[in-house]
Parts: structure tokens; C-alpha cells; sequence
């Protein structure tokens, strides 16, 4: 049903370039199936590298902090990649347009590698989550670029059933990430994690180069807009800082919890004003003055949020609150896997007949919601998880291929990399935030020597309130999902 106040927006308007207008206009040439197969060989490995490396050290977080120690701030192994991909997302964005999408690909893998080397050295809790940080300086790439080339290749009647493919390889990587994660780290060591992923990034080059070189779109007077990038750094930084050290290391009140907010909501002011006023700003601002982008946007950063912090943060649940080692938590992430990989599967079908993408996630977001308000209420047994896990899947899995096709379509063909950076940047966004918020809550509902003796598992009692600060979390990304049920209802009609 439409919603009230929305109108359908026509062919004309959904993008800059002819070719991007609905299929009812013009038919669309079947893309070859070779041609797909070279596409897909080239960009599954980046999509899966970028989707991995974000869950991948769920499972293995518990070993790590017994390693390299502090436990306490091992959210900031998840945290500081996220950190860096959000960052680095619109500037691969718009130097993927500018200079060539595929160039700029093979450029953040070997960033990417050079990371993950940095990882598998680490000698230290910090010097692990400063290689994360380098890692996803080329992590941000992976995914947009990814994307960016799908959009390059395929026209965009077709696409949703292309982004379904491309979407069951990113949700299989991120929620796979943490059982392949527990495996490693029961049978080898948690370095292997970082380890594999040089030969992996290697054939990912290798197949890259492979693709014909991608067009380039400069604009007159486009510059880098470096102190923007600064800008931006420096109040995702911030920001997600603050969120993830008020409450446990110091008070949500306290001079320091204010002073960083403020610093924060000052460089962000700064940024806005900066980026309004150019022609050619670093961050996408002319694709977020687009009701639909801007609406889809928030719709995925509120949904991604939600999704992240199961992800991150169910295993270590499982693992602290109820006596499981890093394997069975991985398991217990399954059934999670097979509804996302459902949802995608189906929305990506449904999408390409009815050529409709702005609806499906009203109704897969209202799923996610009550599985997550389930899973605060109710005892977390095995068979309980692992229902409400799938249940919350199959919802999460509508979002992902929908927004890319809805984002492409209405930014146009020339601005596929800013498009995807777009979405990118929302979901780095949801991620980081998320984590960091979901962090910051159930750490500060536990003491420190409450939080030691679960991971020793010597008390009860000390077990027992890990578990309450556990379903509190839940229930609150349950009504942040709720959040995003409205959210996606205001994203207008769109049509491919």
C-alpha cells in the first residue's frame, strides 16, 4: 500500500543517464552468463573478504583478550575496522567514479593485505586494534567498489536478481565469520584468521585485473576535499569513542562523557557546513537530498545497527552466559545464516518480478524486531536461538539487495561508485555505532569483577547478571529495529 504523501517516481527522475530509466520503457539486453561469471569471480572474494573480516573475531575475542589481555576494550578489534571502512567509504566512492572502479579495487585489497599482515603479527591489545584499523583502511573499498562494478556490468532491471547472488555471499561471510572464527581458534591459533587472508586477497587481485578497465567520469573542478575527509575522521572518531567508553569507563554525565559529545557534535557542524557549501563535496550529500536515498539510507544504518550487535555479540553471550566454547557459538550463528541467506534469495526474486524494492524490508524489519524482543523475554536455550536467529535472518535478509538496487537506480550510472559508497557508508555506520552502543550497554550493566568471573565461569551470581545485561541489550535492538520498520515506510515509491 502506498504510503500517504508518497508518489511513485517516474523513469525520468530515477537517474542523470537514459539507460537508467525502468525496463517498461525499453527492454534490457540479458546480461551473458559468461560475462556474469567474470564479474561474480571478480568481486566475490573482495565482497566476502569485507563481510568476514567484520564478524570474523566474535567467536575469537574470549581467546584474544586471554592472549593479549583487556577484554574490556576488545570491542574495539570490531569497532576500529568498522571505524576505518565508514571513513574510507565515500572516498572510495568518489575516487572510484574518478579515476576507475576496478583500479580502485585491486588498490584497497593490497591495503587490505597489508593489514591483515600487520593482525596475524600483533604482540599486543592495541597493536592488534591499530592493524584493524589499517585493515579496514582497505576494507572500506571492497564492499563499494564491489557493488560499484556490479552496477558498471548489469542493467538495473536485471540487477536484483544479480544483487541476490552478491547478497547471499556478503550475509553467508558475516554471519559464517564467527563459526569459521570459533573452528580456527579451538583447533589452531586466532593468527591463522589473519593469516589466510593474503593468498585470498592475492587471487582477488589477480581475478580484478582480469576485468575490462572501468570508464572514468571527472567533473570540472572536482578536487579530493581533503580537509573534509579530516572532518569526517575526526567526528566518526570521536564519536564512536564517546559511545563506546560512557557508561563503564566514565559516567554519560561526567565532564569527559560531555566534553567528547560536544567535540563530536562541533566537528560534525564544521563538516556539514564545509561539505553544503562545495561543489564537489567529499560525502554524497546531492544523493541524500533524495528522499528515497535519504530515507533508504537511515533505514539501512538502523537495520545494520541491529544486526551487527547479534552478530558480535551473541557468541560472546554464549559463550559468558552460558558455558559454550567458541565452536558451539559459531553453530549457534547458523540458523541465523540460512534466514538471511532465504531472505535474500526470496526478496531478490520477488524485486526482479514486481520491480518494486521499496517494500520488502517493511515487513522483513517487523520479523527482525519481535525475534530480537523475544530473545530479551525468553530463556536462552540452544533451540531458542537458533529459532528466533532464523526468524530475525529471514527479516535482515530484505534490506541488503533492496537498497543497493533502490540507491543505484536513483543516482544514475555516472555516480554508481558515490551510490554505493552511499550505501556503504550506511551500513559501516549501523555497524560501528551499533557495536559500540550494544557494547557500551552491556558493559556498563557489569561490573569488572562480575565480567572476570563469567569469562572464568567460577559464579553463578557474576553469570547470572551477565545474562540480564544480555536480554536488556536484546530488547533494546529490538526497539531500534521497530525504529527502522518506520523508517522504511517513509521511503517513497520507486519503480525499475
Amino acid at each position: 500500500m502506498r504510503q500517504p504523501g508518497t508518489q511513485p517516481i517516474p523513469p525520468e527522475t530515477l537517474s542523470h543517464a537514459p539507460q537508467e530509466g525502468t525496463s517498461a520503457a525499453q527492454p534490457e539486453a540479458a546480461v551473458p552468463f559468461g560475462r556474469f561469471v567474470q564479474l561474480f569471480t571478480a568481486v566475490m572474494l573482495p565482497i566476502f573478504l569485507a563481510a568476514v573480516d567484520q564478524t570474523l573475531l566474535a567467536t575469537a575475542t574470549p581467546a584474544i583478550a586471554r592472549d593479549l589481555g583487556d577484554l574490556r576494550d576488545s570491542a574495539w578489534i570490531a569497532v576500529g575496522y568498522l571505524l576505518a571502512s565508514t571513513i574510507m567509504a565515500p572516498l572510495y566512492g568518489r575516487l572510484g567514479d574518478r579515476y576507475g572502479r576496478r583500479d580502485a579495487l585491486v588498490a584497497a585489497l593490497g591495503l587490505f593485505a597489508l593489514g591483515s599482515a600487520a593482525c596475524a603479527a600483533a604482540q599486543g591489545m592495541w597493536w592488534l586494534i591499530a592493524a584493524r584499523l589499517l585493515q579496514g583502511l582497505g576494507g572500506g573499498g571492497l564492499m563499494v567498489m564491489s557493488q560499484a562494478l556490479i552496477g558498471e556490468a548489469v542493467p538495473p532491471r536485471q540487477r536484483p536478481r544479480f544483487q541476490a547472488y552478491f547478497g547471499i555471499v556478503f550475509v553467508l561471510a558475516s554471519v559464517t565469520g564467527p563459526l569459521l572464527g570459533g573452528l580456527v581458534v579451538s583447533s589452531f591459533s586466532w593468527r591463522w584468521l589473519f593469516v589466510a587472508n593474503l593468498p585470498l586477497a592475492a587471487v582477488a587481485v589477480w581475478r580484478a585485473l582480469l576485468l575490462p578497465e572501468s570508464p572514468r567520469h571527472t567533473l570540472p573542478g572536482q578536487g579530493h576535499d581533503a580537509p573534509g575527509v579530516l572532518l569526517f575522521a575526526a567526528t566518526a572518531g570521536l564519536a564512536l569513542l564517546w559511545l563506546t567508553l560512557a557508561g563503564h569507563r566514565f559516567a554519560w554525565l561526567s565532564a569527559p562523557s560531555l566534553g567528547m559529545a560536544g567535540a563530536a557534535a562541533v566537528l560534525g557542524w564544521l563538516l556539514a557546513r564545509r561539505e553544503r557549501g562545495l561543489a564537489h563535496p567529499f560525502l554524497p550529500l546531492e544523493l541524500l537530498r533524495m528522499p528515497a536515498i535519504a530515507w533508504t539510507s537511515l533505514t539501512v544504518t538502523l537495520s545494520t545497527a541491529s544486526m551487527f550487535a547479534l552478530v558480535f555479540f551473541l557468541p560472546v553471550y554464549i559463550q559468558l552466559g552460558n558455558h559454550g566454547n567458541a565452536a558451539h557459538a559459531g553453530l549457534l550463528l547458523l540458523p541465523l545464516t540460512g534466514g538471511l541467506v532465504l531472505g535474500a534469495n526470496l526478496t531478490g526474486r520477488l524485486v526482479a518480478r514486481t520491480g518494486r524494492p521499496d517494500q520488502p524490508p517493511r515487513w522483513g524489519l517487523g520479523l527482525a524486531a519481535l525475534a530480537f524482543l523475544l530473545l530479551g523475554l525468553l530463556p536462552a536455550g540452544s533451540v531458542t536461538v537458533g529459532v528466533l536467529g532464523a526468524f530475525a535472518g529471514l527479516g535482515f535478509g530484505t534490506v541488503m539487495p533492496t537498497s543497493q538496487v533502490l540507491i543505484q537506480a536513483v543516482a544514475g550510472r555516472q555516480r554508481l561508485g558515490a551510490a554505493a559508497a552511499t550505501v556503504s557508508l550506511a551500513r559501516s555506520t549501523g555497524a560501528s555505532v551499533g557495536t559500540a552502543l550494544f557494547g557500551a550497554l552491556v558493559f556498563g550493566l557489569i561490573s569488572s569483577a562480575d565480567l572476570q568471573a563469567a569469562l572464568l565461569g567460577t559464579d553463578a551470581a557474576a553469570i547470572q547478571q551477565v545474562t540480564r545485561a544480555f536480554h536488556i541489550a536484546f530488547a533494546a535492538a529490538g526497539g531500534i529495529t521497530l525504529l527502522a520498520v518506520w523508517i522504511s515506510t517513509r521511503v517513497p515509491r520507486v519503480e525499475i
